[in-house]
């Protein structure tokens, strides 16, 4: 029986000046904001599709939008669709061929090709994989999605301190098993953007 394909999926936005890292624009202006946006997507989209333990997939927000200019040749572009955060994560893990799935973001610069591969290990001895942000979120979460694929994205307070003990519970209270990487640090407001930057 062939071996089932890795998938990493990055979830970004189109990176639009104002649009993308507003809370960091109020802190460091927007023109920075979006730069620093831009400068992450790239560098994260292009470690990640020179892996060839995974295959690499960008899914963009809004729909429609067009690719980045040059996005590297390993990674398929795909729409994030309709609904809230967790529609969206749950209908790209769901759409994907079969294989164990990993979502991540563009605003966590830490992540590295290593923790990733890190990650996939761990889905071939348990159900779901989480890495820690410091507020409370997940810079990353990953799914076996077999023999089942839990419902782990139902009523999470998104864009809160709430996120990943939200998610949890919904995976522990499904019966599936978890486990955590380490705690990363994203880039949103003047403070972590100058830790970054000194970095």
């Amino acid at each position: 029986m062939p071996s089932l394909t890795n998938h990493l999926i990055i979830f970004a936005k189109e990176p639009c000046l104002g649009r993308v890292k507003t809370r960091l624009g109020r802190d460091i202006g927007m023109v920075k904001a979006w730069a620093f946006y831009r400068q992450c997507l790239m560098n994260t989209a292009q470690r990640m599709a020179a892996d060839p333990r995974w295959r690499t997939w960008l899914a963009l927000s809004p729909d429609g939008a067009p690719a980045p200019s040059h996005l590297p040749a390993g990674a398929s572009v795909m729409a994030q669709g309709s609904g809230d955060l967790g529609v969206r994560m749950g209908n790209a893990m769901v759409d994907l061929p079969p294989g164990p799935t990993i979502i991540i973001g563009t605003d966590i610069p830490g992540i590295r090709p290593p923790g990733i591969a890190h990650a996939f290990r761990l889905l071939g001895h348990t159900d779901t994989v989480f890495g820690p942000a410091e507020d409370g979120g997940y810079w990353l979460v990953g799914c076996r999605r077999r023999p089942r694929f839990p419902d782990m994205f139902s009523g999470v307070r998104w864009s809160t301190e709430h996120a990943l003990a939200d998610t949890l519970a919904n995976v522990n209270k499904g019966g599936f098993s978890a486990r955590l990487l380490n705690v990363l640090e994203d880039v949103d407001d003047a403070e972590s953007y100058e830790r970054w930057r000194r970095g």
